[in-house]
């Protein structure tokens, strides 16, 4: 692999992990910035990996962390927060990547999207992914910097965030409240997506290109959460919830304190299927059945340790 030295904001994520570990695995020498070392504690223990402190949202920072680097890539990315969080973590942020890249003379840049991002959404998610990707495929700022662009579905896997939550859920209680128990989602595996970055970074096709990263199937979200119940072993009653009935419950999540389960940008981000009507680009292999991979639903976190050993053969 002609790029051996790659930096990873958001490495110390559920994506980020598991494509730290599958690019050491490969040889490279993956350096992962943080606010806190500790926060990337998985990645510690592994060679070829080196975790940063560092303030990502700082210009200077990010040009003097660039130094010496191959390539760039960005997974940062919020699921709750303000339009101002929302605009800064997809939307300034990359401009400040792509700027601190062209300074710091690194010539190849991925970049995370989502699927359903666009600027017409009303969902601020979905907006400020769209206005970020429009920022990175712009000719006019990427005329030294060779970009690629992937849009994931719900990814899964061990550490995920969305299928662990329903896990949890269900776990509390007999009956389970769904609102957008209709919305459709095309759920992918985090190995497939760490490897499709992986493979795309050397890959003069993908140059300018944007992707869309799906599993083999399509469901609707009470399906998956059945799917998740069957799994961990649950008798469960699922509540589907109608329309008006699903915003004031996401409502109502959002007045929640802690942890947001849901928001009403979550609801509005529902509102459009987030499916791939091509499937996973086959330049990048074969994506794994959702039903062939959930297994880890069943354990602690001791498996999510195991699977970033694996990818980097310890």
């Amino acid at each position: 692999m002609p790029n051996k030295n790659i930096c990873i904001l958001g490495g110390g994520g559920f994506v980020g992990r598991h494509l730290a570990s599958q690019l050491a695995a490969r040889g490279c020498q993956v350096t992962v910035p943080t606010r806190q070392r500790q926060r990337a504690k998985e990645l510690l223990v592994l060679p070829g990996i080196e975790v940063v402190e560092t303030d990502i949202h700082d210009h200077a920072a990010l040009e003097r962390l660039f130094r010496g680097q191959d390539a760039v890539i960005n997974l940062v990315g919020i699921l709750h927060g303000s339009h101002k969080d929302f605009i800064n973590s997809h939307v300034k942020l990359p401009h400040r990547i792509m700027s601190a890249c062209h300074a710091a003379g690194v010539g190849r840049f991925l970049h995370m999207s989502a699927l359903g991002a666009d600027t017409a959404s009303k969902s601020f998610y979905q907006h400020s992914k769209g206005e970020g990707e429009r920022l990175v495929l712009e000719p006019g700022r990427t005329h030294d910097l060779e970009v690629t662009v992937f849009r994931p579905s719900v990814i899964f896997g061990p550490g995920d965030s969305f299928l662990t939550m329903f896990a949890d859920l269900l776990a509390m209680a007999p009956v389970v409240p769904l609102a957008n128990a209709g919305a459709r989602f095309q759920p992918v595996h985090v190995a497939d997506v760490a490897r499709a970055f992986a493979d795309a970074i050397d890959d003069p096709e993908t140059f300018g290109q944007a992707y869309n990263l799906c599993g083999p199937n399509a469901y609707t979200l009470a399906e998956l959460v059945r799917l998740v119940a069957d799994t961990v072993g649950l008798k469960r009653t699922i509540l589907p919830l109608g329309p008006g009935l699903s915003y004031w419950f996401a409502r109502l999540m959002e007045l929640k304190p802690g942890t947001k389960l849901m928001t009403r940008d979550n609801h509005y981000a529902m509102q459009t299927d987030n499916v791939c009507p091509d499937g996973f680009p086959a330049r990048f292999g074969k994506p794994r059945s959702l039903e062939a991979g959930l297994d880890y639903l069943r354990g602690g976190t001791k498996g999510h340790y195991d699977s970033y050993r694996a990818a980097a053969r310890r």
